[in-house]
């Protein structure tokens, strides 16, 4: 399994810009992708931005866009997201996300604990 630790929320007034990190332990080997999502009180989950394990390809959600940047380190397992012209609508908890198959393929997927982002108007 990969266990996976978030860090670098908190509270940062609108325009500002966050970092959050995320450290991937365990079995990351069979990291295929990592991504972010974020969940504001009384909301679904939603999808932030994914980056591919053996590459650098990018997903990120329209409202992110422009914005926010995700990127990684294979060497040190980590995985990156960094905010930019925050609004308020960002706040949330924001969660680390790793999916990858195990060795019969099966897709899994992994949670963090998440990190709490405050974005103030």
């Amino acid at each position: 399994q990969v266990q996976l630790v978030e860090s670098g929320g908190g509270l940062v007034q609108a325009g500002g810009s966050l970092r959050l990190s995320c450290a991937a332990s365990g079995r990351t080997s069979s990291i295929a992708a990592m991504g972010w999502y974020r969940q504001a009180p009384g909301k679904v989950r939603e999808f932030v931005a994914r980056i591919s394990w053996s590459a650098d390809s990018t997903y990120y959600a329209e409202s992110v866009k422009g914005r926010f940047a995700i990127s990684k380190d294979n060497a040190r397992n980590m995985v990156y997201l960094q905010m930019n012209s925050l609004k308020p609508e960002d706040t949330g908890i924001y969660y680390c996300n790793s999916i990858g198959p195990d060795p019969k393929g099966t897709v899994y997927d992994y949670w963090g604990q998440g990190t709490q982002v405050t974005v103030s108007s």
